[in-house]
């Protein structure tokens, strides 16, 4: 038994091992103890290709699953939501499963007890199990001692048996790839041209032009017919499960004053325990909702800006000292400090979000001009909160004064650090590009500091009292949107009606993720109906199903058209405009500054540094379409009209070059490998897809 506390200890209980992987599409977690499988039921729950799914196996898998999760999740709660996409995911591993083992079939693999034997004993590439159980982390070779106890002790005898049986299908996986390897065939112009990707630049000069230059959408008018043509030329694109499309109205279970008074009266009554607890990990297990909380590491950003702004008060921060209770993102919260410590830089900021495409100058300069005037508003004496709520585009926290809370440099895109860093608080700086758009932000202020703590949290939870009268609204207001209309109920009710869009069985829903009583009612009811309350994780729902479509096709609605006809717009301006930009060619003699002294509305963009691998251009941003052609362009001669991420442009190309120091053969030998990786990936991936798509697969759970 001190030979199995060891491997508990070694693999903290649950060993996680790869059983089947295929090039990164299927990865199997199985989480396993020494205590044996879990109680099978009997028949079958489904088939592929005829191969039954048995009650058992899916069982199996689901247990396995919903361990890993536990292990990965501490103290997570496993909802009736998180559990439905477990069993999602436990199903769709088990007809992998059996697929496998008919790809297995179809192929003639089968692997030997020598084979596995040796597998095991392998220095080299031992199996998955035994590299993820039995290395010693300080040598990071395999621990052949530890492994031979492990083998004779009498305990495992079942961790052996399962082990074989994953050792198994690993080798055998193994030996399918190896089969199918032999048709990714990578040819020498494909590895000269990825290391000319890689490293190739160019100079040279172009003139931008947008969709718009044609001439206004007005002057290509697009006919129903045309629509309907190019949806049915592409219908197979627009492939796709039975879908359902839906409005609800959610009353979430928000926890009531008296259900938070409750909870503060509970977290109160702990302060002097915890104060003279002499075991903190014991008391923490014991009295809080998050009880792997023992000397923990945090910082301002693991909280509210409120709860921080409390705790991380001068006078607070002392080692020995307990802080709060703090009311932070639905708990009460009670610290014991170890320590305090100095850390990483930290940066609070505000901003205000103008969504442009960073790489249309003409976009941009619009978005400055918003912005301009933003700052003089600001500068006008208004408020900062006032003019994020009215012009931010980012929603998700304009409303609260555009504050994006506390974070490290890291977490923010590289510009939008090198600003906020360099400033002091109380700033206002920007514009600041980034690929998001044009950011003004405030600096609110800067900090370092980082505790080592224990924690008892508790949840503030919705009394069943609570939850009854919240239970009662959802059933007038289903009683009223029945008789009366939902929309017409909602609003004068003054509740905010989701609309999902289009959404299958198996996906998740706006708001209620993937809920079975939400599928069951979408799936089981006639287009128009209301539902009954429906119970959920999140709250009480009452959704009305808008429309049906079970034709395999999505429908050519309103949205449809209206993006099919901007595509259509789009090609048409394109053909004038590639005729207009021919025409302004052959009259410039092939000259770029000519066009642009006939036309002072175009402008000549001018780069030496152009790379291929990313689509950079140097001055003026990111554009792939308008690089890769310049991949094929002939040098010091006007290209063709080429299309761009936002038009089309005239070029011409001074140089091509690798860069500096680059050995293109050296290079050439050693991406050999890594292509060939990747082609057999893509094959092995495309060809299970295939295999899978073209399966009879028959869900009876």
């Amino acid at each position: 038994m001190a030979l199995m506390g060891k491997l508990r200890d070694k693999t903290h209980i649950v060993l996680y091992i790869l059983v089947a992987a295929f090039v990164g599409l299927i990865i199997f977690e199985w989480g396993m103890n020494f205590t044996g499988p879990t109680q099978k039921r009997g028949g079958n729950v489904g088939a592929v290709n005829g191969q039954p799914i048995s009650a058992g196996q899916y069982e199996q898998m689901y247990s396995l699953v919903s361990e890993s999760f536990r292990q990965r999740n501490p103290g997570v709660e496993i909802t009736s939501r998180i559990d439905a996409e477990l069993r999602e995911q436990a199903w769709n591993m088990a007809v992998d499963q059996a697929l496998l083992d008919q790809l297995f079939k179809q192929y003639g693999v089968q692997v030997s007890d020598e084979e596995v034997l040796a597998a095991v004993n392998s220095d080299t590439n031992p199996p998955t199990i035994i590299r993820q159980n039995f290395t010693n982390p300080e040598t990071g070779k395999i621990d052949r001692e530890l492994l031979e106890k492990a083998r004779k002790d009498p305990q495992a005898k079942e961790f052996w048996g399962r082990a074989e049986e994953m050792v198994t299908r690993e080798l055998k996986i193994d030996k399918l790839l190896m089969a199918l390897q032999t048709m990714a065939i990578v040819t020498d112009p494909e590895v000269t041209e990825l290391v000319e990707r890689q490293f190739t630049t160019f100079s040279g000069s172009f003139i931008p032009v947008p969709f718009s230059y044609a001439g206004p959408e007005s002057k290509f008018p697009v006919k129903d017919e045309e629509i309907t043509a190019w949806y049915e030329a592409r219908k197979a694109q627009f492939r796709q499960p039975p879908v359902r499309n839906a409005e609800f109205v959610v009353f979430p279970l928000t926890p009531s004053s008296g259900d938070s008074l409750r909870v503060r009266k509970e977290i109160d009554a702990l302060v002097s325990q915890f104060a003279s607890a002499a075991d903190d990990a014991e008391f923490v297990k014991i009295q809080s909702d998050l009880p792997e909380s023992v000397n923990v590491t945090r910082t301002r950003a693991d909280f509210s800006l409120a709860a921080g702004e409390e705790i991380f008060r001068p006078t607070t921060l002392a080692p020995g000292k307990i802080v709060g209770p703090v009311a932070d993102q639905g708990y009460y919260r009670l610290l014991k400090i170890q320590s305090v410590a100095t850390g990483e830089p930290m940066a609070s900021a505000s901003h205000i979000l103008l969504s442009v495409n960073p790489v249309d100058r003409a976009d941009v300069e619009r978005g400055a001009a918003l912005a301009r005037k933003i700052l003089g508003e600001l500068q006008g004496g208004a408020s900062f909160a006032s003019l994020a709520a009215k012009y931010s585009q980012d929603r998700g926290n304009a409303r609260t004064g555009g504050s994006l809370g506390w974070f490290t440099r890291e977490r923010m895109v590289p510009e939008f650090s090198q600003v906020v860093f360099g400033a002091r608080p109380g700033q206002i700086v920007g514009p600041v590009l980034t690929r998001f758009g044009l950011h003004i932000i405030r600096i609110d202020g800067f900090d370092n500091r980082q505790i080592v703590c224990s924690e008892v949290a508790r949840q503030i939870k919705p009394s069943s009292l609570t939850s009854e009268s919240i239970k009662r609204k959802a059933m007038l207001f289903q009683a009223d949107a029945s008789a009366k209309g939902f929309g017409e109920t909602a609003k004068l009710q003054k509740l905010d009606v989701v609309k999902t869009g289009d959404f299958t069985r198996q996906s998740l829903v706006a708001q209620l993720g993937l809920d079975e009583a939400v599928a069951s009612f979408a799936f089981g009811s006639k287009e128009g109906a209301v539902s009954e309350v429906i119970t959920t994780e999140s709250g009480f729902v009452v959704m009305k199903l808008l429309s049906v479509n079970d034709t395999g096709y999505r429908k050519l609605d309103d949205a449809l058209k209206a993006m099919i006809r901007a595509e259509l717009v789009k090609q048409k301006q394109g053909v004038a405009l590639k005729a207009k930009l021919a025409e302004l060619s052959k009259a410039s003699g092939g000259s770029l500054d000519a066009i642009v002294a006939k036309d002072p509305s175009l402008r000549k963009v001018t780069s030496s540094l152009i790379r291929w691998r990313d689509g950079s251009i140097e001055g003026y941003g990111v554009d792939r379409r308008l690089v890769e052609a310049m991949a094929g362009m002939k040098l010091n001669r006007i290209s063709v009209p080429v299309q761009t991420s936002n038009g089309y442009a005239l070029v011409v190309l001074d140089a091509r070059q690798l860069e500096a120091g680059v050995d293109a053969e050296a290079e050439k030998k050693r991406v050999l490998p890594q292509l060939r990786k990747v082609k057999q990936e893509q094959f092995f991936t495309a060809y299970f897809e295939a295999a899978r798509r073209n399966a009879k697969i028959e869900d009876n759970r």
